[in-house]
């Protein structure tokens, strides 16, 4: 009796094992989609890049607001380089060039505003920020603004012999540089972008920064430590450059050390032989007398 109910039965147990292992295989499959659908979900997530876009147009020239921006999500591909990932970066700058609406503000395009402290954005193009110490003397009495144009002297020891045979520096002025923009006298900035007030009142101080090219910043820095610096005030509508012999490391050196550049001799004129011909029948002999 024992073995028919279980007979009678058997289909129905093994049908619940069958239902059981079903199920455990189910979680398992289910847990796994998840487990990878999380993978994926994080590594989209780190592809993704917030970037600053302009929530409407912004023509050139005009201060950037917060109200203009927006951030956006992008995939990290579809993000432009130099793209502005904060806010913070580009607000109150100026747009240097237009901003369509929509666009990722490239930090290229932005620039600080002009009413900016920094010295960085007062230098042209192509030149270098070069600052010297000088005396009220040098500063044309200390009456320097910035703005202003100078020409810079140089003068330099030169090693020479005096009457009793020794060598003694003497001191020599050489042609530096014409035209050059002063752009700070201090802690005073120019602004390149504005005429000059003549009006306004500047301290005398010991220092003044020019504008000058990498080469002429190397030439005043050398010359400031072996001699002295003088500067020539030029008038605000002249621009002319003189034709003065211009400062290299050439003239420079020839100048300061000439015992490193003997002179050449002027060799002594040849005069001409003098010769006589000497016939013997058909045959001629030159000879040259003594």
């Amino acid at each position: 009796m024992q073995i028919q109910a279980i007979r009678k039965y058997l289909p129905l147990i093994i049908g619940g094992i069958c239902g059981l292992i079903a199920v455990i295989l189910i979680n398992n499959y289910i847990k796994q989609q998840t487990e990878e659908a999380k993978k994926i979900v994080a590594q989209s997530q780190k592809n993704l890049v917030t970037v600053v876009v302009a929530k409407q147009d912004i023509p050139a020239g005009a201060a950037i607001k917060g109200t203009m921006l927006a951030e956006a999500t992008l995939n990290r591909n579809m993000v432009q380089p130099r793209a502005a990932v904060s806010i913070d970066r580009v607000v109150d700058k100026i747009a240097i060039a237009p901003i369509a609406k929509g666009e990722q503000v490239l930090l290229n395009k932005v620039t600080v505003s002009e009413e900016s402290g920094s010295l960085a954005m007062k230098v042209p193009s192509g030149k270098r920020a070069v600052t010297v110490s000088v005396d009220n003397i040098s500063s044309v009495g200390g009456m320097l603004r910035p703005g202003d144009h100078v020409d810079i002297m140089g003068m330099v020891p030169i090693p020479t012999l005096n009457a009793e045979g020794k060598q003694v520096n003497q001191l020599a002025t050489m042609p530096l540089f014409q035209d050059v923009l002063v752009l700070a006298v201090g802690q005073e900035f120019m602004n390149v972008s504005t005429p000059r007030k003549e009006e306004r009142t500047v301290s005398a101080s010991p220092v003044i920064t020019f504008a000058l090219s990498p080469q002429e910043a190397n030439l005043i820095v050398f010359v400031q430590e072996q001699g002295k610096i003088r500067l020539v005030l030029r008038s605000p509508g002249d621009t002319q450059v003189q034709p003065v012999v211009p400062a290299s490391w050439d003239t420079l050196f020839r100048t300061v050390m000439p015992q490193a550049f003997p002179q050449d001799k002027a060799a002594a004129p040849v005069k001409p032989k003098k010769t006589v011909e000497i016939f013997r029948g058909l045959n001629k002999e030159i000879k040259t007398l003594e």
